[in-house]
């Protein structure tokens, strides 16, 4: 089939790169035209692993192609993807203008009978309002349909390739075929597909990530408790995820969540809730407790200093928001080293991928350096931030030589407790006991 995918963001590149995979002749869109020329010449715009490859050789194939023009990719698909950003407003709704100007757009270049398909995250009623404004530019028939991602950064193209499910909301006959023509690949391996109204599909996203969110928060408030009465979190979390009405996923403690998809969809889910006059008072509250998780651990390192962080040296390891990307959207690494810059704490960095978009941000406000062990010359403490697999297992005896202090403050829950306590380390973690002096 031949598929259209406007918009070469997250979504709409790993997306597209997977329906090319599946055999489809897939068109990328975009108004970028230095993207979209690297793209033509093989440059992967985003840090996904294993993208790169299945990226090379669609476009070898002759499968992927890249394009600013929306007409010409129009006009030579049936199925026409959107993959376009809803970014929170201030008042945390999703905006629809990037979604709702191309379904203009479409509206006025289409010449036959399409498929529109919302990809991107949006607000319960948005395939409607799609309808409304397709329909009020032509007279040919089409049909919108939501069709949304649960993609893991990280783990974008194992889950584009083998999803749990794929979930279809449409009340056209027609481009539910089309739909399921599309996923048959899927299909025949036994992957399921769920048919449901448009709205639904919607709002299984919005419902879906904020229930991660609030597992992920609930286990934070768990690790804090810990710590009180003198619990160990991970021997809990074992405990709980055994149970296979709670499974083992999203039990990991740390210093909140973020990314581009939990902080956003939470906070539209409970602005679409009062748009209605409903309270989502438990998001509300997982939004809350999230807030003050992120930076938890400052507080802990002003008081291993005595009150005055000043001119201290703090290395931290990993800018993503989680590993095995680039992003840095919500990201708890740049709340707590703006907390620590504001209470005049010196900061060196490293992340070799994410550390060109922290630039952008932070620029030479702290420092960047070339290797893991780099950053702990002289560092009075080391904060991890982000589970890289290279933090897994360092050599601790040549951490103690280089830092000036043995000190790690772990938002990750990287080591077993007995490892830095052995290493003659200070380590404070996420609702374990605090090992070493």
């Amino acid at each position: 089939m031949n598929i259209t995918i406007v918009g070469t963001g997250y979504v709409g590149l790993v997306t597209g790169t997977t329906l090319a995979e599946l055999g489809n002749s897939v068109y990328c869109v975009d108004i970028d035209e230095k993207k979209v020329a690297d793209m033509k010449n093989g440059i992967v715009p985003i840090y996904e692993p294993n993208l790169e490859e299945m990226f090379l050789r669609n476009i070898q194939a002759e499968r992927l192609f890249f394009t600013t023009n929306l007409k010409e990719a129009l006009d030579k698909s049936e199925v026409i993807y959107l993959a376009l950003p809803t970014p929170p407003g201030e008042d945390g709704s999703a905006d629809l203008s990037y979604v709702l100007k191309v379904a203009n757009d479409i509206g006025e270049m289409m010449t036959e009978y399409k498929v529109v398909v919302n990809k991107s995250t949006v607000p319960v009623g948005t395939a409607d309002r799609v309808s409304e404004v397709i329909a009020s530019k032509t007279q040919i028939p089409f049909d919108v349909v939501s069709n949304p991602e649960f993609l893991r950064e990280g783990f974008a193209v194992e889950d584009s390739l083998n999803p749990a499910r794929v979930v279809v909301g449409s009340s056209s006959e027609k481009a539910k075929d089309m739909m399921a023509q599309i996923y048959q690949p899927f299909t025949n391996t036994g992957i399921p597909i769920i048919f449901m109204d448009e709205k639904s599909s919607e709002l299984t996203k919005y419902a879906s990530n904020s229930f991660l969110a609030v597992k992920i928060t609930f286990m934070n408030e768990i690790a804090n408790y810990c710590e009180k009465v003198g619990a160990d979190v991970d021997k809990v979390r074992l405990g709980m995820g055994s149970d296979d009405r709670i499974g083992h996923r999203f039990l990991f403690p740390g210093i909140g969540y973020g990314g581009s998809c939990f902080p956003k969809d939470v906070k539209a889910l409970i602005k679409s809730g009062k748009d209605e006059n409903f309270n989502f008072q438990i998001l509300e509250a997982t939004e809350n407790v999230n807030i003050s998780q992120k930076v938890i651990l400052v507080t802990e390192i002003e008081k291993y200093f005595g009150g005055n962080i000043s001119g201290k040296t703090i290395a931290v390891w990993g800018l993503a928001f989680k590993a095995n990307t680039d992003d840095i959207r919500e990201a708890s690494s740049l709340d707590n080293i703006n907390l620590l810059l504001d209470k005049g704490a010196k900061i060196v960095a490293y992340d070799t991928v994410a550390e060109k978009n922290v630039q952008k941000i932070l620029g030479d406000k702290i420092q960047y350096a070339k290797t893991m062990y780099e950053a702990l010359e002289n560092a009075d403490a080391l904060f991890i931030a982000t589970e890289w697999s290279e933090f897994k297992n360092p050599n601790f005896k040549m951490m103690g030589e280089k830092m000036k202090n043995r000190v790690i403050f772990d938002g990750r829950n990287m080591y077993p407790l007995e490892t830095p306590e052995q290493n003659g380390f200070f380590y404070k973690s996420i609702g374990r006991k605090t090992v070493g002096k």
